[in-house]
């Protein structure tokens, strides 16, 4: 297991953007009611945030990024790292985190960087920037994470068009000699890739059953590591923040790990899965007020396509969580 410690980084806000097209699982074309009510009670998705396509991920997340060094009033010359999170670029070349870093008016100084990660990207993606902030001593930093996976799917197929939504997020860091450790646990099992995938020019597919075992074999022993090599007990967890996947199997790992139903918080009833910005959307949507005001310890636990999975201590004080953005 990869286990990474970061010191000096301090998470100071996190925001999201969501499409303010709404899609009900209730209206689910060709799907006999009964079958929609067992896949609502299983799944716990309700409702779904579908981008038009001319609208992408990362669109979202500059509107999320521009929200936020608003709130936080940033010297955007004093940026220098800007990482890029998705599966779904504006194209293959160049990196969609180069035109980001245009947008958003940040220095030529600035370091850009995509990766393409899917259900584990925000941890992924947060032991990255944090860790090469750490070691440089850089002083702010930008995390955007985001899909349009919706743009992937094919409409009839009744295993994903029910389960993915759209969104993007920014998450901005800064380097800050009193900041918390933060701790990572970052896994990879590349056999199992063809579990969700999309081949050249195809659509999207995804073998629930085979995610569903993956997550109830893997997560929960990934998390108990991650608390024991960083010396936590886990009644010291504030919240555990999961990959929104689905509720069967979210519920599974919470009762696995005997872990309070209060301490892990949902969003994948009306949001759906967003991929890699289910956590920081989870962040922002249901604690944005807690850590705005108030200490939290959280673990953050992703998994899925690659597959790939991890799980990050994380501590936020004051941190800026400006309201859902909707984007028509």
């Amino acid at each position: 297991m990869a286990f990474i410690r970061t010191q000096n980084v301090r998470i100071a806000g996190v925001s999201a953007a969501i499409p303010k097209n709404i899609e009900s699982n209730q209206d689910l074309a060709n799907i006999p009611q009964e079958s929609i009510d067992l896949l609502v009670q299983t799944t716990g998705i309700k409702s779904r945030r579908i981008a038009p396509k001319s609208i992408s991920a990362s669109y979202m997340c500059f509107a999320s990024a521009e929200k936020l060094l608003n709130e936080l009033n940033w010297d955007r010359s004093e940026i220098e790292i800007l990482i890029f999170v998705s599966q779904t670029p504006d194209q293959p070349i160049p990196g969609s985190s180069m035109l980001l870093q245009e947008r958003l008016g940040l220095s030529k100084s600035c370091m850009a960087m995509d990766l393409n990660q899917g259900c584990a990207g925000y941890v992924y993606g947060l032991s990255t920037i944090m860790s090469l902030m750490s070691a440089s001593k850089l002083k702010k930093g930008l995390l955007l994470v985001g899909d349009t996976i919706t743009h992937l799917l094919d409409e009839n197929d009744q295993s994903t068009v029910p389960i993915f939504s759209d969104a993007g997020t920014a998450t901005a860091l800064e380097f800050d000699p009193d900041a918390e450790d933060a701790v990572f646990n970052l896994q990879t099992d590349g056999k199992g890739y063809s579990a969700i995938q999309q081949k050249k020019e195809e659509r999207m597919t995804m073998n629930g059953h085979e995610v569903f075992h993956f997550g109830l074999k893997e997560v929960v022993p990934n998390i108990k590591s991650t608390l024991e090599n960083s010396e936590t007990q886990i009644e010291a967890i504030d919240h555990f923040i999961f990959h929104q996947a689905n509720l069967l199997l979210n519920e599974s790992i919470r009762k696995k790990l005997k872990v309070p139903a209060e301490k892990v918080p949902y969003t994948l009833n009306e949001l759906g899965n967003t991929s890699c910005a289910t956590i920081p959307i989870t962040l922002v949507s249901s604690l944005g007020k807690e850590l705005t005001n108030t200490h939290k310890t959280c673990l953050l636990s992703g998994f899925g396509v690659g597959l790939s999975w991890g799980s990050g201590i994380v501590n936020f004080s004051k941190c800026v969580c400006p309201d859902l953005i909707e984007i028509e």
